[in-house]
């Protein structure tokens, strides 16, 4: 593992990284979802990348990547280019689970592969639209309100920089880069995610005119399950580009 500070469009950011596998294999490169580590994504698919060389970051603000600044989708795949490109790393594949599928989306590779893939706003429940909307009608409720409604799981024990962050990114809509996407990409869902419900996973590939869409049992974490099957399916669609 190592980690150093990485020059980009929007600043100086230290991220911390592991390669690994033989230089002279195509590299693939994984991206982990909200809260969530590059050491989850290794653990699940290192025994199954033998054919490439595999590169795991830690997405700033998450693992040991450390973040100052209030960010948004975009500028996190900034951040992973430059990364990339520091290291000379052009991966033929793309692996992105939850906040790392939009990542990994602007970030355009070959093959893609969105894993339980954020991006499609969820309906919010009634509690939270019913929160929201007192914040927004009694100015002195905001803050309180507010967090109340988007501090769930996700937004616990989070500093100011990535609380702010979140609420860049929870309700972003990638419908557009979805339809723009021309390139080979597989889509895997779990039927019983919650967190990006499957519903979610058929309108990408309604959107991606050249992808395939694959369901598994299991919740937002199914692949840990299926990680065999799914790096079959990247081989297979990487051979064939």
């Amino acid at each position: 593992m190592a980690s150093r500070v990485f020059q980009t469009p929007i600043g100086g950011f230290e991220v911390s990284y592991l390669r690994e596998g033989s230089a002279d294999r195509p590299d693939i490169l994984f991206l982990h979802g909200w809260g969530a580590n590059k050491e989850l994504m290794r653990s699940v698919f290192s025994k199954h990348c033998e054919n490439f060389r595999a590169l795991y970051i830690d997405l700033p603000g998450f693992g040991a990547s450390k973040n100052d600044k209030a960010l948004a989708t975009a500028d996190y795949a900034a951040i992973v280019g430059s990364v990339l490109k520091h290291l000379t790393v052009d991966p033929i594949a793309i692996v992105g689970h939850s906040f790392g599928g939009k990542v990994a989306v602007l970030l355009d590779p070959p093959c893609l592969a969105l894993i339980s893939s954020a991006g499609i706003p969820k309906k919010k429940s009634l509690s939270v639209r019913v929160k929201i909307a007192l914040a927004k009608r009694f100015k002195f409720l905001a803050v309180n309100a507010l967090r109340g409604a988007l501090r769930t799981s996700d937004a616990r024990g989070l500093n100011e920089n990535m609380y702010e962050t979140l609420k860049n990114v929870v309700d972003e809509d990638f419908s557009v880069f979805f339809a723009k996407r021309g390139k080979k990409t597989l889509i895997f869902w779990g039927r019983k995610d919650r967190a990006t419900p499957l519903e979610s996973g058929r309108k990408m590939h309604a959107l991606i005119k050249n992808s395939e869409f694959f369901e598994y049992d299991g919740d937002h974490f199914f692949f840990s399950t299926y990680a065999a099957d799914i790096m079959e399916k990247i081989k297979a669609a990487v051979k064939a580009l």
